[in-house]
Parts: C-alpha cells; structure tokens; sequence
C-alpha cells in the first residue's frame, strides 16, 4: 500500500470550516471543504492522529479506491478488482454503507448488496470460506459514495461514529450530539479562555456534554482516549506499534494536563431527574475533580465563583417542540438574559438555539452569529460581551425585533432594574391594564374568577387572553397569509412580554395556545400530556380546567351567562345538556336543584371529566352521563326534558360516529329531534359559534323562537359580541 493516502472526514453540516481547520492543525495537508465533509492527504500516522484527537468529525474514511461507473456491472467490476486480500481476511467480517444515486442505482440497499457481493466473491477461496455480514461490531466497515458517475470506495477507520466519546450512557430528551457541543465551545473562545485560566458555567446544563467537552479541551484529553476498539483494529493494513505510539503520547498528555490544578466548570440544571445522569457521565469521562453539576433554576442561576473570576457562560435552551411552547421559552430566555446581567458582569456567554428570535429578548446585544445545524434543524450560536454598553433598552429590542441588529448601541438602564418593553410591548400592555382595571371591578363583583381580558382589540395583536384565577391563558389567532411571519411572532414576542407586567402574574403561569381554523375533532384533540387541572369557581359552583393539554380548556367562558341562566331556572326540572363536553352546564343545573341531568357526548375522555366536576360539587345521585352520537342518541330516546341545552359543534366527523355533522346543514334535523324530547311548557337553549351561521326561518312556522344572544354576553365579551348566537325555543 502507499505511504500517502486520501481522507475524507465527515462531520455535522455547518462544521465543515472548524473541522478544516482541526485537521490542518493535525496534520492533513491539501484540505478542501465539501458539504459535511471535508478531504485531504495524510501519512497513516495522521490518519491515527485524526481519529484519536478530532473533536469534530464523524468518522475518518481512509479512500481505497475512485473509479467511474454507469451502471451495477461496473460498481461490481470496480469494487471487484480491489486487491481485498490486503484488508480482510476470507473469515473476517464486514458491513457496507453506500450513499448517493444514479448510474442505475437508485436504492442504496441495491447498492450496497453488489458492493458486499464483489468483496465476499473477490475473497471467497477454494475451501468455501468467504466473508459475513457483521452490522454492529465488523472487522472492516467499507463505504462507497456516488458522486456524479464516480465511486469513491472507503474504508471507514473510525468504526462507530467519532462523536461517541464513550462517556454519555445517559441522556436526555433533547441531546446535543458531543461533537456539536466540541464545535460551539470552539466557535465562543473556550479553548481561549481555558488557556488564560478562564471558567465556565452551563446554567442548563442537561446530562453535561458541554461540560466534560470544555474540560477535556481545557486539561488537553485526547476526545476518543478511552475508546477500546476502532474500525481499524481488525484492519490487515493496521500498524499497531504507530498506533501505541501515538496513544501513549496522548495518555501522557492526559495525565499531564489533569495533575494541573482544575478550572471552575460548573453546571445547573432544574429538572431533578437529570442531576444523576449528568453526574455520572462526568465520573465515566475521568473528569469528577474538574467539573461539578447542582440543581438550580435559571433564575437563581449565580456563576461567579469569586468577584475576580471570569469565563464563559455557555447554553443550549430549549428550543419548543410543542403547541405554546413560545411562552415558557420567552420568559426562559429573558430570565437567562436577565442573570447574566445581573451576575456575569464582564463574562462572555454563547447560547446555541433554534430559536434565535427568542435570543433577541434576552437584553444583551450579541457581537457575533455563526450558523450550525443541529441534525435538521438550523441553529445560531449568538456570542455576547456581558458588559453595560451591550445591554438592550425597549427601545432597542423593538428594533432588533422588526429590523435586525444594524442600529447604534444604546446604554442600559442599571442591571438590576426590571426591563423595559418594547413600544409594540408597552401598547400592548396598557390595553391590557385598562382592561384588566375597567373589568376587574365587574368581576370582584359578580364573584367570577375566569373571565376574558383581551380579544384581538388591536389588529395587530390577534390574541385572546383570558384569566384563570392567577393563571392565563392565551390563544394565538392565526395571522393572515399577508403578514410577514417574522413580523407576526415578533408581535406574539413583544404581547408575551406584556402580559406578566401588565396583569401581574407569575410569567409561569403564562400557557400560549395557537387557534387555527378548525376541522372535524381537532380542536378535541390533546396537545399535551401534562395532565394538571386547576379548581375555579363560577356561580357558586366549582369546575376543573385544564390549561395545557388542550386547545381548549374545559370551560367554555362565553357561555357563562347561559350557564348562570340554566342554573336559575333548573329547580326541580330535568335537565338535558347534548353535546354537553365536560358538562359545566349539568353542573349548574344540579346546583340550581335540578330533579336530574343527562348529558350527552361522543368523547369519554370529556365525560369523565363531566364526572369529575359532578363529583367536585357533590353532585353523584341523579346525574346520568351518556356516550354517543346526539344524532342517534335523540332518535332511540323516550324521556322527556323541561330544560334543554345544545352547544353543538359547527362541524364533526369523529370515526365513532356515523357520517359527519354540519350544523349548519343538520341544524334542523338535530332541533326538531331535540324538540320532541321537550315536555310541554318547557324550554330549549341552542347556542352556536358559528359565525356565518343562519338560524332556518322555517323552525319558527313550528315552534316559539326568539334570538336571544345579547343577553347571553357578560362584560368581557361585549367587545366581541360574534362570539356565539343564541335562541330560546319553546313548543307552541
């Protein structure tokens, strides 16, 4: 074999330059960059040297072989005529990866089956023996890319994939892979500050990759030291005393740089249930002396081990995965943004995101952005000076948010000061004030602790914002197609800000909800699994409500003076609620001393919360909860009702029904069936929020019918008098 050979090091897109640059260090010559990859020559000793020390790259592929191809016979003839005898035995094991197309290959499996067929075929002796396929664990792992009509055949010297350092047994939901984490703490100036005797705290620190990666750079461990077995170990071409050579070198270094005296690395991380883990893979990596992890909460996260000390505060926040996720994570970065100001004056710090709109709300200029990409996801890595001339005032975020960063700095307020919102924030917030002051006086009045504050009074902020007790809950109205989206979640932004100043609450008790147009069940369906229900009070009764695991809540506020009414007519009446979700209405009813309840749903899920509330109030005797199709339900029914309530979808096509309902098409067909349950002198309520809806003129040649919808909206809904229609109906 030659004494030259060509590599190509591949590595996480957006890391191609800082791997160049690694591998330059290390010794590869003639380097050029490819997406997610890069190549060059090397000796075999450099090729070694990259796979014991990159921090970077996934794997190091040592080039065998290129030739060209048009179709299968030639991949098979090309890989064929490799003198295979020189790399594996006729005994060994192998695996293959191909990638790329074209050619005649168009599926990679296809590709890597001829691959494998023309290595065991070339290996294959007189005595039968031949080479198996090993996927896990093989002697040699080979790999073949089609670039354009050329192969590019491979022997993978990494074996698994070089960002497994052997440490992380343990991780979390959302892991940073570790040679991501390497790459960030190069890009913010670790290696830098861990030189000059600088320290460094992760105040979100999950199972700690970024931790044992910045002591490992800081006491000069060689990243893949403790890995016992490579893609090269059961290589023919293997040199093992180079091999040793270099790995003793490595050791020493190792042991040289931990006998210095540790630096401050320390990490916090508020969910209990990681501490461990993140624990115990510092142990795994030899690295207990240098590096600590506590439990803390971001807000009390406090760095500095003594006045004098500097370093690098590093994060890698959530990011949001689910429906709503924008509210947490907006406090989370502003609290971060706000203790970094507070408690790291003159420290640099480096958040990696993919949200990195939220990373303009944290208060702090960022001096630098580098691009990454976190798998699929594209990512920022925003670099601060935490000093007073970077600080951002209202003033500034709002340019940040609408116009990008390119405007002069501006001088903070004192650190410790409370931010200031931005103009949109602060207009925001002093409709919400007035609101709040105008309707908090009705409410502390009527006794009513859910009401709703705020519904897209401004245009621009198409929120709904409703108070549940000491918690709110916002709803997102989709914007149009025609605002910018940027623009759009800058709004959402600045009114997510507004709203713990302006109604004085916890901001973690803040839940965001996006309202789209619906269809079929949807807005039925879970958007979480947190499962945690809260008590409020409504008209003597108390209800359960669910903030976060749905797009609706389990009480419908704009029905509370229809609920109120049922519960002041209900006395010793029986009481039908259809479509009676999680039967707040039936709960009324009881309260107001109803002879008995029956309530109607398809969803179990929403009756045994109708259960549930029953219970609360103890209500258990006489209230009969039904599952099923209305529809079908009121055609086998035989009792009859003194007091009905329909709150109906506007449109349904659960598979546990037959058909689909439309209430606008159906409406007719559901009432008169409704109708005939009614005994006489009774009274049937039918609300609706449709907004096109049109009540058939025709039910009124039938039955008494009378709109009476305004007088089913208390104050907080009087600026949205569309919210639903109502009507009165009674046999004639």
């Amino acid at each position: 074999m030659s004494d030259r050979f060509e590599l190509y090091l591949t590595c996480p897109k957006g890391l191609e330059g800082l791997l160049a640059e690694e591998a330059r260090q290390l010794g590869l010559s003639e380097v050029r960059e490819h997406t997610s990859a890069i190549r060059g020559d090397a000796d075999m000793e450099t090729a070694y040297r990259l796979c014991l020390w990159s921090r970077l790259a996934n794997r190091v592929l040592l080039v065998l072989k290129r030739f060209s191809m048009k179709n299968a016979d030639d991949l098979y003839d090309g890989v064929h005529a490799l003198d295979w005898a020189d790399h594996l035995a006729a005994d060994g094991t192998l695996a293959v990866e191909f990638s790329g197309h074209g050619s005649g290959i168009d599926n990679t499996h296809f590709g890597a089956l001829k691959v494998k067929d023309a290595i065991v075929d070339k290996l294959r002796n007189r005595e039968g023996l031949r080479p198996s396929v090993e996927k896990v664990d093989p002697d040699v792992r080979v790999h073949l890319r089609l670039d354009r009509g050329e192969a590019i055949l491979s022997l993978d010297l990494s074996g698994h994939s070089l960002h497994q350092r052997g440490y992380r047994l343990q991780q979390g939901a959302a892991p940073l892979k570790e040679n991501l984490a390497a790459a960030v703490l190069i890009r913010a100036g670790w290696p830098r500050i861990a030189a000059e005797g600088g320290a460094l705290a992760d105040p979100m620190c999950g199972v700690g990759t970024f931790l044992v990666e910045a002591a490992m750079i800081a006491a000069d461990i060689a990243p893949n030291l403790k890995r016992e077995r490579w893609g090269f170990s059961a290589w023919l071409g293997h040199v093992p005393a180079l091999w040793r050579k270099l790995h003793d070198e490595a050791q020493a270094r190792a042991q040289a740089g931990l006998a210095k005296p540790p630096l401050w690395i320390r990490g916090y991380e508020a969910d209990p249930r990681l501490i461990q883990p993140g624990r115990n893979n510092v142990e795994r990596a030899g690295l207990g002396d240098w590096v600590k992890i506590y439990q803390g909460e971001v807000a009390s996260f406090e760095p500095r081990p003594d006045q004098n000390q500097k370093g690098l505060v590093i994060s890698n926040p959530p990011y949001g995965e689910r429906l709503g996720d924008e509210a947490s994570l907006l406090y989370l970065y502003q609290n971060l943004g706000e203790r970094l100001r507070q408690a790291c004056m003159g420290w640099d710090a480096a958040v990696f995101t993919g949200a990195p709109e939220l990373g303009k709300r944290m208060g702090i200029r960022s001096h630098k952005q580098y691009a990454f990409w976190n798998g699929a996801l594209p990512c920022k890595l925003l670099l601060f000076k935490v000093q007073p001339d970077q600080f951002v005032t209202g003033d500034r975020r709002q340019a940040q948010s609408e116009a990008g960063e390119n405007e002069p700095r501006r001088q903070a307020p004192v650190a410790s000061e409370p931010a200031r919102l931005s103009e949109g924030a602060q207009m925001f917030a002093n409709r919400l004030q007035k609101n709040f002051k105008q309707l908090g006086k009705w409410a502390r009045r009527e006794k009513v602790d859910c009401y709703r504050v705020y519904d897209a009074d401004m245009p621009e902020y198409a929120l709904a914002v409703d108070l549940y007790h000491d918690w709110v809950h916002v709803q997102e109205y989709a914007a149009p197609r025609s605002i910018d989206p940027d623009k759009a979640q800058a709004r959402l932004l600045d009114a997510l800000s507004a709203i713990p100043q302006a109604l004085g609450v916890d901001p973690q008790r803040v839940v965001l909800k996006r309202r789209e147009r619906q269809s079929g069940t949807r807005q039925y369906e879970r958007q979480a699994t947190e499962g945690r229900f809260q008590e409020v009070s409504e008209g003597g009764v108390k209800l359960l409500v669910n903030l976060t695991d749905y797009l609706d809540t389990g009480l419908f506020l704009d029905h509370r003076p229809m609920r109120l009414r049922i519960q002041r007519e209900a006395a010793g009446k029986r009481f039908l609620n259809l479509f009676c979700y999680t039967a707040t209405a039936s709960v009324h009813a009881a309260k107001g001393g109803a002879r008995s309840t029956t309530s109607v749903d398809l969803s179990k899920t929403y009756l045994d919360w109708a259960r549930r509330n029953l219970s609360l109030n103890g209500f258990s005797e006489r209230n009969r909860l039904e599952q099923g199709d209305v529809m079908a339900w009121l055609e086998n029914a035989q009792d009859s009702y003194d007091l009905i309530f329909i709150d109906p979808p506007t449109f349904s096509n659960s598979k546990r029904m037959e058909g689909v309902f439309d209430v606008q098409r159906d409406h007719v067909q559901l009432l008169d069936l409704a109708m005939a349950r009614l005994a006489p002198g009774g009274v049937l309520y039918f609300s609706n929020n449709f907004r096109k809806f049109q009540l058939d003129e025709h039910l009124a040649t039938r039955y008494a019918v009378e709109e009476i919808s305004a007088q089913t909206l208390d104050p907080d809904f009087a600026r949205n008098n569309r919210i639903h229609r109502a009507w009165q109906l009674r046999l004639r």
